[in-house]
């Protein structure tokens, strides 16, 4: 039992802190970027090799380590992102009265660059652990994909809670592709079909030997579907999610306020 809280505690963890510190080095004036952009890629190379080295390894250690190598790995395609590096060809805020198709071709097109990118490192892994014994860095990271875009679609459709905190001033434009409405259809087959999935993850998982790579690396994964959930359920209850991260939030709140008092304007 131990091993399972264990595997729970550390993606919980993980989650929140990488969570935090992406957010927290958005927030930092954009001169900083280029460091952060720099890091985060000698990080992402270092991941992929851990993968390489871990793809014929099992054990509980080798299921942790390559559960965060994909947590790492996604992080790089968040940051290059959230700091403006690779989005997409149009930055400009959806036009009024735009139909639900044309919305959705725009809105595409914000950030078309970030999802063939996120096509690409997806293929790159799959290819790296094709056929090997530890997977759990690859499917880590498709998990993280599959609910990213399942949260995309349910903000386009149309959810109470957009979010508009999350995004630094530069991406602010995205709103206005989203819906505030207080539900969409697609919702409920989100979470229901994740919900089930995670549920047979955690099964297969209290079937197994506890304490060994098989175990671990699906209590890993299913935790990360778990907190992926969470994350949509956050976008229909009245619950300040924001409040997790608020020592990230926080500084990018200083940095503006600072902003604003300069009459440069500089960041």
């Amino acid at each position: 039992m131990l091993s399972y809280v264990l595997a729970v505690c550390y993606a919980l963890f993980l989650w929140w802190f990488s969570t935090g510190l992406i957010l927290y080095l958005d927030s930092r004036p954009t001169r900083t970027y280029r460091w952060s952009i720099l890091g985060a890629t000698l990080l992402l190379l270092l991941c992929l090799g851990a993968i390489v080295l871990l793809r014929d390894r099992g054990g509980a250690v080798a299921a942790y380590l390559g559960f965060t190598a994909g947590v790492f790995v996604w992080g790089w395609l968040e940051i290059t992102y959230f700091m403006g590096y690779i989005t997409g060809p149009r930055k400009a805020p959806c036009p009024e009265q735009c139909g639900n198709l044309r919305r959705f071709w725009l809105a595409l097109q914000t950030s078309l660059y970030h999802e063939l990118s996120i096509v690409a490192v997806g293929l790159l892994l799959i290819v790296l652990t094709w056929d090997r014994f530890n997977q759990v860095g690859t499917w880590t990271f498709v998990i993280l994909w599959w609910m990213r875009w399942s949260a995309k679609l349910n903000l386009f459709f149309g959810v109470p809670n957009l979010n508009e905190e999350w995004l630094p001033q530069h991406l602010r434009f995205l709103t206005s592709y989203l819906a505030k409405r207080p539900m969409n259809l697609m919702f409920p087959i989100s979470v229901s079909s994740a919900t089930v999935i995670m549920s047979l993850l955690v099964a297969t998982a209290l079937d197994v030997s506890p304490g060994g790579y098989a175990s671990v690396a699906l209590m890993l994964t299913a935790t990360m579907l778990a907190l992926a959930i969470l994350e949509h359920w956050f976008l229909v209850l009245p619950v300040a999610d924001a409040a997790l991260w608020n020592w990230a939030l926080d500084a990018r709140d200083r940095l503006r306020e600072e902003q604003m008092t300069r009459p440069d304007g500089k960041r």
